[in-house]
């Protein structure tokens, strides 16, 4: 599950992992980065507004080595022992945030992201798309160094998601604009339109 900041990421990851498990499956979500004392260390980091000038190309090698860590120590046991796995942001974030909005190249991501993780793209990328100013009042919060960045880096980092939904197989969008219940339905309908295609191979 991904998207800009304030698409509601976190509460559709919720839902639908309370789906899977009504479903009778097992179900096991993370936050990247975090999820592992390493990640949460780098994420730390990462989102304090202390460490203003960190540039594009640092985000990408703090990211992807907390990704790294997640996949060795949550998610690969997880899918060993046939769990479903829901995540909150994978690489999709950092192709929109770094590779687009910060400049890095999408391109760079992907190809560091085959370097360093087992797996690149997961089963199924949901992005959860809103606009900046739907996305903004959406979060009655202290914001963190990511979310403080400017209305222009944001409209970028939108348009890199979109983009991934238009070029990248498996990556799809989903009007987040709408109710939390008519969300979670379309996500919900994609999720079992792909469990029905794995099922039928």
């Amino acid at each position: 599950m991904d998207g800009p900041d304030g698409c509601g990421k976190s509460t559709q990851t919720d839902r639908l992992c309370r789906w899977l498990e009504g479903q009778g499956a097992s179900a096991a979500t993370f936050r990247d980065p975090g999820a592992t004392a390493v990640g949460e260390k780098i994420r730390k980091i990462l989102l304090d507004p202390v460490h203003e000038s960190m540039g594009a190309d640092v985000e990408v090698l703090l990211y992807m080595a907390a990704r790294a860590q997640l996949w060795k120590e949550k998610i690969a046991p997880a899918l060993e022992r046939g769990e479903c796995v829901v995540m909150d942001r994978w690489i999709s974030s950092t192709c929109a945030y770094q590779g687009c909005a910060g400049g890095f190249g999408v391109e760079k991501v992907i190809r560091l992201g085959g370097d360093c993780l087992e797996r690149v793209w997961p089963d199924i990328t949901i992005i959860l798309d809103v606009d900046p100013d739907t996305a903004k009042g959406r979060m009655d919060r202290e914001l963190d160094r990511m979310e403080q960045k400017g209305a222009d880096y944001h409209r970028r980092v939108r348009e890199g998601f979109l983009e991934l939904a238009e070029t990248v197989d498996r990556v799809v969008k989903v009007d987040a604009a709408d109710s939390i219940e008519a969300v979670h339905e379309n996500i919900v309908s994609i999720v079992a339109g792909l469990i029905g295609s794995e099922g039928r191979k």
